[in-house]
């Protein structure tokens, strides 16, 4: 891939789709081009299974006139390909009803002059070499033990491309990306019963990936540990949350306080600005310029500059998760979250997940989460689980067939500690949480 041509047309697509908007009477125009490839190299039981290409380019172009708003797509990049996207969008645009609230982001908000996040970094890998590595992280799963009985695979995957955006502000940006990944799916046997368990590395570089050995051998560990499962009765005991799984508790935080679910008034969290939403342990910084993080950008799906905020101080919320359309239904400005948050990092205030356990009398660290019972209207949280009963400060047997159950507002106030053993492979980035008492429903 030419890096440098892929992002000159996309700029000057991009660009050119404006020109035309504003041609045809539109008030306000933008729109965003992007392109990307990559490959996918799956092995199972020592063989190749499958091998996916992917590359695709798309161009969005929304338009708006008299606050009415229409948007169209197209994988034509010509002249006339483009030119007859804006014309979709502009008829659609036609037959909308007026929003008060629709409109590009201000124009002061603009990002003048985006920093290099350093988030691109290619991988020149063939089938061969990605079908050796996932050979590499397989075949160490399957020598850790016995009883490793089957493999559902392990891939090597990645991926490049860059993105554009465009808008009658005369503002225009670009940036290339990659992503990388290698998994591994395992599945432990032992007296006729079957665990199954995964790991998996992503980073912006390849470098930044865990060793293939190294993601197969946890793959299977977290598999064989999993062996022997009991159930438990039902009790209201600590729970510990791995950092794994901990992310998906800031992911509830986050679509509460999302500007459409305080808008729409569907919030467990509604009106909580500058409210007390956790213990006074917890501190939340969102911050999209970090290099080379899974989730930086140097502005948002609006071109509005992203910048590092304070979102949640000694667990007082400062604010909520905007785009320039939520931000003006609520009265507020945008948070330059057009596209959802960037590196939300989560305070550590304890150590590693081990010596949360070792700290532990009686708890359940959960190991897998099942199902999506999660009410965000009203805070309401019940799903299915598997995981580890701790006993004296260690794991005493593995554990099936659970409810873990509670209220996300009391679950939030009841976080004691945060691990340093932070997961970056996300847009999230927090370590393991224990929270004081929950709700395990067993036999």
């Amino acid at each position: 891939m030419d890096i440098d041509a892929v992002t000159g047309e996309l700029e000057r697509s991009a660009a050119r789709a404006v020109e035309i908007a504003a041609s045809l009477g539109a008030d306000q125009s933008e729109a965003a081009a992007s392109y990307g490839e990559g490959l996918s190299v799956t092995v199972r039981m020592g063989e190749l299974e499958s091998v996916e290409r992917q590359k695709d380019r798309s161009l969005g172009v929304t338009v708006y006139r008299d606050r009415c708003k229409g948007n169209a797509s197209t994988g034509d990049f010509s002249a006339a390909g483009i030119e007859a996207a804006v014309g979709k969008a502009m008829s659609i645009a036609s037959f909308t009803a007026q929003d008060e609230y629709a409109g590009l982001a201000d124009a002061e908000l603009m990002a003048a002059d985006p920093p290099d996040l350093d988030l691109y970094h290619p991988w020149e890998l063939d089938v061969d070499a990605a079908t050796e590595l996932a050979l590499s992280c397989e075949n160490a799963a399957r020598a850790v033990d016995s009883r490793i009985a089957n493999s559902e695979g392990a891939t090597t995957t990645t991926g490049a491309g860059s993105s554009a955006y465009a808008n009658s502000h005369g503002f225009t940006g670009v940036f290339p990306t990659s992503s990388h990944s290698m998994s591994a799916i395992v599945v432990a046997g032992q007296n006729g019963a079957l665990e199954r368990d995964h790991w998996y590395s992503a980073a912006r570089s390849a470098e930044g990936l865990e060793p293939p050995e190294r993601i197969g051998e946890l793959a299977a560990t977290r598999a064989l540990r999993r062996l022997d499962s009991r159930q438990l009765a039902t009790r209201s005991v600590p729970v510990i949350f791995p950092a794994e799984l901990a992310r998906g508790l800031f992911g509830h935080l986050i679509a509460a306080i999302r500007g459409t679910s305080q808008y729409r008034k569907a919030s467990f969290l509604l009106d909580s600005r500058g409210k007390r939403v956790f213990s006074e342990l917890v501190d939340i910084v969102e911050d999209p310029l970090i290099p080379g993080a899974m989730a930086s950008a140097p502005f948002d799906g609006e071109g509005v500059a992203t910048a590092r905020r304070q979102l949640v101080e000694d667990g007082i919320l400062n604010g909520y998760v905007l785009s320039s359309y939520s931000a003006r239904r609520l009265g507020l400005t945008t948070t330059g979250n057009a596209g959802g948050i960037h590196n939300l990092i989560v305070a550590p205030t304890a150590g590693p997940l081990e010596s949360m356990i070792a700290e532990c009398g009686q708890a359940f660290l959960v190991g897998e989460l099942l199902g999506q019972g999660v009410n965000i209207v009203t805070g309401d949280y019940s799903r299915g689980a598997a995981g580890f009963w701790i006993e004296n400060g260690e794991i005493a047997h593995a554990v099936s067939e659970v409810t873990v159950a509670g209220n996300l507002a009391d679950m939030f106030e009841r976080i004691q500690a945060i691990g340093s053993d932070v997961d970056v492979r996300g847009a999230i980035r927090c370590g393991s949480v224990l929270i004081d008492e929950l709700t395990i429903a067993g036999q």
